[in-house]
Parts: structure tokens; sequence; C-alpha cells
């Protein structure tokens, strides 16, 4: 899985969402995620034809709504965003929130189905806590290999983040906003990391995840923007570096609503 992808929530326009893929595969981005709820796995799955690579070349991410996450509607849902983006698997299907029809072992066992089959290559989960991940791991018939969360220097999940690491836990952690939406910009331990490397404090906050071993996707739409996160991939932070970042006090949580599961 690349570390740095494309992230497109919020991309609802057919036509801006088809042209920042394929924009951003033209830079050189190889990592795609989109969602069922999204509304724009056509879009998506029309610049990665038109783009003309070959699929196995493309990380392309998905996920299921939780609407849809009893063992038979997985199954239907995974198949109308086959076809939808046009392809003949994914190489990570999400569970997009531990909401709604969300049973860990009924849902997790369709998932497994779906791999088993090859027509997933990963399993991956969303918005999950320390203790909703544990129970996953646990009942799954497969391995979960990444759990996608908000995370950026103003929310960096340490717990999550250390449970993650355990050898028997071992799964990847995905950052969805790791730029806070822009608010990075205004932090100063950012600002001045970033005046030192001559970057931006975007830029700076896309390194320090992958410090973290995070794998980050950012949303973009311009081209000035895909290209100034793409250039992140230039800086290199030292541990100085690292511990200014880590020592910010400001917490801030972007997507936060009322039935998340960290609000229960």
């Amino acid at each position: 899985m690349p570390m740095l992808g494309l992230g497109t929530y919020q991309m609802d326009d057919y036509d801006e969402c088809f042209e920042s893929v394929r924009t951003a595969l033209r830079m050189g981005y190889r990592h795609v995620d989109t969602a069922e709820g999204y509304d724009n796995e056509s879009a998506v799955g029309d610049a990665i034809d038109e783009y003309g690579a070959d699929r196995e070349d493309i990380f392309l991410a998905t996920k299921v709504s939780p609407d849809n996450l009893d063992y038979d509607h997985v199954l239907t849902s995974a198949a109308d965003s086959f076809e939808r983006l046009g392809v003949d698997f994914v190489d990570l299907l999400y569970v997009h929130w531990p909401m709604g029809e969300y049973e860990a072992r009924d849902t997790l066992e369709a998932f497994a189905e779906l791999r088993e089959e090859g027509l997933v290559g990963e399993i991956g989960v969303s918005n999950f806590t320390v203790e909703l991940l544990e129970e996953a791991v646990e009942v799954a018939e497969e391995p979960i290999f990444a759990n996608q969360v908000e995370m950026h220097p103003l929310l960096p999940q340490t717990e999550l983040r250390q449970f993650c690491a355990q050898d028997d836990v071992d799964v990847e952690l995905v950052a969805y906003s790791p730029i806070a939406r822009g608010d990075v910009e205004d932090v100063d331990e950012l600002q001045e990391v970033a005046e030192k490397h001559d970057a931006t404090p975007q830029q700076v906050s896309l390194a320090w995840l992958r410090e973290k071993e995070v794998t980050a996707i950012p949303k973009a739409t311009s081209e000035d923007h895909l290209r100034e996160n793409w250039l992140s991939l230039g800086v290199e932070l030292d541990d100085e570096d690292v511990e200014k970042i880590d020592s910010i006090e400001e917490r801030e949580r972007i997507v936060d609503p009322d039935d998340a599961p960290w609000n229960r």
C-alpha cells in the first residue's frame, strides 16, 4: 500500500472527481481511496480506466456503508461497488463505520468470504476505537489489514498507534484528514519545522505521519494542492523535528458525529 494516496471524500461532482483522480495518477499517485457513501465510485473508476495503467499498478480502496453491513448486504454492496468502479477486485475493502448493521462476526465473515474468493485483496475497518478493533481482530477469519481514522498532529492517535503496533495485532493505520483540513497551517511548531525544511506545514504534517509509519490520504482537487501533497514525499524530518511536533498540546477532531464510537 503506497504511503501517500488520494482521498476523495466530498468529491461528489463527477467532473471534479474524475479530473482530480486523473491528474493525481499522471502526477505519480498510485493509491486512490473512495467509498460507497461518497457517490463518486463511477468517476474514480472512469479516471483510472482513462489513465490506462495496469489495474495491478493502482492500489484501490473503497468502503461499505453502515446500512449495508449485514452478511448478505456486504456481498451485494461490494458487487455494486465493483460495477461502479469497473473493476473485478479492489485492493482494500473497509467497514466504513461500526454503526448501522455492523455486527463484528457477521460482517467480517462476509468480508472474509470476499477475500477468500480473490475479490478483495485486504480487509480494512474505519473509525474503529481500540476496543472495537480488538474485537474485530479477535473474531475475523481473515486478518485485519488496516484501520482508517482521522489522524494529524492535532489528533495523534497515540493509544491506537500503540495498539496497532503490537505483534499480535499488526494493523496498518491510514490517516484521513491528515492536514486537519488545512488547520495545521496555523500551528506554530509546524510553521517552524516547515521553515527549516523550506516546506509548508501541510507537507510537514504528511511527513510526520510517514515518520509514524502511517499512510496518509489527503483530499485535493486542484493541481497545485495535489502537487504540494506529492512533494511532501521529499520532506525528511529528523528526530528533533518529530519531537517538536509530538510536543504540540493543541487537540482538534474534525470528524466527530454524535453517534461516533468514541462518543458512545
